[in-house]
């Protein structure tokens, strides 16, 4: 993978996460398949992995629907070449108190953060197995293993998000296939979403710290890409923390949360009652790029101890094999 141009196909590419992914890879030379709803953030994603020396194509996408992901790996096949990495990064929230929040935002956060990577998956077996080969990383969270207050309809998705890999991943094995699944679990992350998320909470919302900027996640998805047949990576001391303490004390954790969970949420500023991104893509096309980062530059960790050691001891593992 570091050596020779691949195609490289990311969900939520327009922003956050996704974005600083699709631009690593493009350093690598690759040619990226970008998938998400927003046209100026994808626009913007394209031009980025243009510059650093990869193969752009841009793909007007919602994730919820199936047909729409399959039609656009068709199309990368068609004019990148056969895929190599898919990464699923796409996600929606809501931050509200589960008393206060609707059905229908319940099915829609389920739809793109669960649903998104079943059919992101899917779509990409449809395509690796038959080659018997290939690689999908799922961006997971430590909320997938632990969840908190004022997040139920993500902290579900990310659930089933866990649960789901797990069984493909299994499935993989057992047909012995040399296409492999892998899931990298991130901490709070500087991301835009603190912008554009539906939020009934009286301040504006906040990543728990401690906050990490996106390029860390995406090192460790670049990482995981190269070295899919390790089930999982944690990225962050607080995701090593929450997994661990979930596993050891989950009743001391429910009390703990229950006591902080909402104030280490929000900032000290008022809601804005802006428009979010739910339904609607807020860099659509009388929107604006949002970029990979957030507001939260200034408090925000470049490095991850935890994820370079994980990485460092997965490479010489690997050289030992």
């Amino acid at each position: 993978m570091a050596t020779t141009a691949k195609v490289v196909v990311v969900t939520g590419a327009s922003a956050g996460i996704g974005r600083a992914t699709a631009r690593m890879f493009a350093e690598r030379g690759c040619a990226v398949g970008l998938l998400a709803r927003g046209s100026k953030g994808l626009a913007a994603a394209a031009d980025d992995v243009r510059e650093l020396g990869g193969t752009p194509l841009a793909l007007p996408v919602d994730v919820a629907d199936h047909a729409a992901v399959a039609a656009a790996a068709t199309r990368v096949e068609a004019e990148l070449g056969p895929i190599d990495v898919w990464v699923n990064s796409a996600f929606t929230a809501v931050f509200s108190p589960l008393r206060e929040m609707r059905p229908e935002e319940f099915r829609r956060v389920t739809e793109v953060t669960y649903l998104g990577s079943v059919y992101g998956t899917m779509v990409a077996l449809e395509h690796m197995r038959p080659r018997d080969r290939g690689a999908i990383v799922q961006v997971g969270s430590a909320l997938g293993d632990r969840s908190i207050p004022l997040q139920s309809a993500y902290c579900g998705a990310k659930h089933a998000v866990n649960g789901f890999v797990e069984a493909a991943r299994v499935e993989l094995m057992h047909e012995h296939s040399n296409v492999h699944i892998t899931i990298v679990q991130a901490p709070a992350v500087n991301t835009p979403q603190f912008s554009w998320v539906r939020s009934r909470l009286p301040q504006t919302p906040q990543p728990v710290p401690p906050i990490y900027q996106p390029e860390v996640v995406a090192r460790t998805i670049l990482f995981a890409a190269d070295h899919p047949r390790h089930k999982q990576y944690w990225v962050g001391a607080s995701t090593v923390g929450t997994v661990l303490g979930q596993r050891l004390a989950p009743g001391l954790l429910d009390r703990y949360l229950a006591r902080t969970g909402y104030r280490s949420q929000q900032t000290d500023v008022a809601a804005r009652g802006a428009g979010d991104n739910l339904w609607a893509a807020c860099d659509g096309v009388d929107g604006h790029d949002y970029g990979a980062h957030g507001e939260f530059d200034a408090r925000a960790h470049r490095h991850s101890v935890e994820a370079w050691l994980a990485r460092g001891i997965r490479s010489v593992a690997a050289h030992i094999r």
